[in-house]
């Protein structure tokens, strides 16, 4: 049977491409929001970190309707290190919408969640989107976007995709980049048209795929799927299993039944196969379980997830200020809070270390990871992160790293700059493509090791007019000992309160990270020495009292504004033998060894 009264779509694109801008204007232009309704920018973006970054973190779902027809919408991120996210709503949907951005063209992620759409059979929609951008390049992106088709191997119904030409932000689509440029409705149209309606058979015992976990602290946890036979219905018998039998099939009950409507969920007492439904009162459900009629115990296959590359040491917070700030600073807390995120996250790992009181933690890349600790501090976990490492693998008795492709597209007075930098990285160049008359691109292969700690300086190799973006390419054999650092830290001597006086005297051996009045302790990094090792500096040290003093003198002690450091920042600074101490108020960097001289005895054996 043919759902026509229904469509299933997901919008894939590279990040800042404008795919949650053009989930906005889909929302009010279908009516989902009264006519005197306030409604935010980028509503799908709901959590604070995502609003304050500007990226979308989280796949989210929501539905319009359009012609008596509800068309369910997964606004996918755009990031790399967000791909597993996309990876597992693509097995609720039956189309996408590609988005690219008329200036930038096809980027990296554009090719990641293409090639996944397409070896998963989905029709696509092609939405040239930004094209009131005044560096629109219009022809030169289809013809981009039509050999990326043809690359990864696209049918003949992929490669007669309609194209679309959108302005999210002054809500218009249009067949022709000449117009009319008038509304959304030509979209909606193409959907219809040529998005496939569910083929589904609501006769047969039921069965849902879970593709995603949400919880409430009123219910519970929340699964979302796609029912792919039968129907269901609140306060139904349900076996939970798993296709990789990663548990035993055991029996539960479905208390609630939510439908998707606009941005809320709306109770139902049944829904049938094709649909996108919530459900809750299952305790123990885990993305990739499918729910199956008892009777007829089936589990889906899910989609494999591409495995982490990156990986940082979570561990108790042991400083001298442990416990000040935090809530929840045991490695009980810490343990339970990274088994919480697991449920979630299917990118992310978690293995436990030969104490107690630290956890590796795998991710998908550096933002990846850097998310996950911000989310923690903000809800009152005090702890320690370690440096990222990247995750090597044994092939054929040949150690191999991964390698992420780079794309860098950068005013062409810099290009000599981000060359030399990359090429220090074992950066290997693939090609280059001038960008109008004042702009190069520039693709690279690149040790994923290579690019830690690169970001703050290709923004000022630039003077941040570039933009780069990366993406896992795979693993190659090992390339070597790579220099990402030639910079030590200003370490602190003793531990007490900063002032004017000691800061003076160590902003001359580098850039500092503090003002005056922050509490150190010994060990603690509080600057960036410009030399390869590290200094001692005695920021607490107070000018001697006399009863000769000159009038002015302490007023002439002027201090350069220190650096400020977020978390990314940190993370990017950080040597092997440096950790970061994260609290919902302060990111300190530490030294692992804090005690001065046990530091200089482990380092002259290290030497040795």
């Amino acid at each position: 049977m043919r759902r026509e009264d229904l469509r299933n779509i997901a919008i894939i694109a590279h990040v800042d491409h404008g795919k949650t801008t053009l989930v906005d204007q889909m929302l009010k232009q279908s009516g989902t929001f009264r006519e005197n309704q306030e409604v935010a920018d980028r509503v799908m973006d709901s959590n604070d970190l995502e609003r304050e970054r500007g990226i979308t973190i989280l796949a989210k779902n929501t539905a319009v309707y359009y012609k008596n027809t509800k068309i369910n919408i997964i606004d996918t991120p755009g990031h790399a290190d967000f791909g597993g996210e996309v990876e597992r709503v693509l097995k609720m949907v039956d189309g996408v919408l590609l988005l690219v951005d008329a200036a930038e063209g096809t980027m990296p992620q554009t090719r990641f969640v293409l090639q996944k759409a397409l070896s998963l059979g989905h029709k696509v929609v092609v939405v040239v989107n930004k094209i009131d951008r005044p560096d629109a390049r219009i022809d030169e992106v289809i013809d981009e976007v039509l050999e990326l088709l043809i690359d990864l191997g696209a049918d003949d119904d992929q490669l007669n995709s309609p194209v679309l030409f959108c302005s999210g932000r002054e809500g218009t689509a249009s067949l022709s980049p000449q117009g009319p440029h008038e509304n959304m409705i030509p979209l909606f149209d193409a959907i219809l048209e040529y998005i496939d309606c569910p083929e589904v058979d609501e006769e047969a015992p039921s069965q849902i795929l879970i593709s995603s976990i949400d919880y409430n602290e009123y219910v519970g946890r929340i699964c979302i799927g796609r029912i792919e036979r039968g129907a269901l219905r609140k306060n139904q018998d349900v076996t939970v299993c798993h296709y990789h039998n990663s548990h035993e099939p055991y029996k539960a009950k479905i208390v609630n039944l939510y439908s998707i409507e606009g941005l809320g969920r709306s109770p139902i007492e049944e829904a049938k196969a094709g649909e996108i439904v919530c459900l809750s009162g299952i305790a123990e459900v885990n993305i990739g379980d499918t729910l199956c009629h008892p009777e007829f115990v089936e589990p889906l296959p899910f989609v494999k997830i591409s495995e982490p590359t990156v990986e940082m040491t979570f561990s108790v917070n042991n400083s001298p200020f442990a416990g000040r700030e935090g809530k929840f600073v045991t490695s009980r807390h810490l343990r339970d809070r990274l088994q919480r995120e697991l449920l979630k996250d299917v990118s992310l790992r978690v293995t436990e270390t030969d104490t107690t009181e630290a956890f590796k933690v795998a991710g998908r890349g550096e933002m990846h990871l850097s998310i996950l600790i911000e989310t923690m501090r903000r809800e009152g976990y005090e702890f320690g992160v370690g440096a990222p490492q990247v995750l090597f693998k044994e092939i054929d008795g040949v150690q191999h790293e991964p390698v992420e492709t780079l794309v860098c597209d950068v005013p062409n007075d810099y290009v000599g700059a981000v060359m030399e930098k990359i090429g220090s990285r074992k950066g290997e160049l693939v090609q280059m493509n001038p960008q109008g008359d004042t702009r190069m691109r520039v693709e690279y292969t690149v040790p994923s090791r290579g690019l830690f700690g690169y970001r703050n300086e290709f923004l000022t190799d630039t003077r941040g007019e570039g933009i780069m973006s990366t993406i896992f390419a795979g693993y190659v054999p090992y390339k070597g000992d790579i220099q990402t650092r030639n910079t030590g830290s200003l370490v602190a001597f003793e531990t007490g309160e900063a002032v004017t006086y000691g800061l003076f005297n160590a902003q001359d051996r580098g850039a500092l990270f503090i003002t005056p009045g922050t509490k150190v302790y010994e060990g603690m990094v509080v600057g960036q020495s410009p030399k390869a090792e590290d200094i001692n500096v005695n920021v607490c040290k107070k000018k001697h009292v006399t009863n000769m003093r000159a009038s002015g003198s302490d007023e002439a002690m002027r201090l350069v504004p220190p650096r400020q450091m977020s978390l990314e920042a940190c993370i990017e600074f950080i040597a092997d033998d440096e950790m970061i101490e994260v609290t919902p108020k302060s990111l300190r960097i530490r030294k692992v060894i804090l005690d001065n001289q046990l530091r200089a005895k482990s380092m002259s054996k290290k030497n040795k």
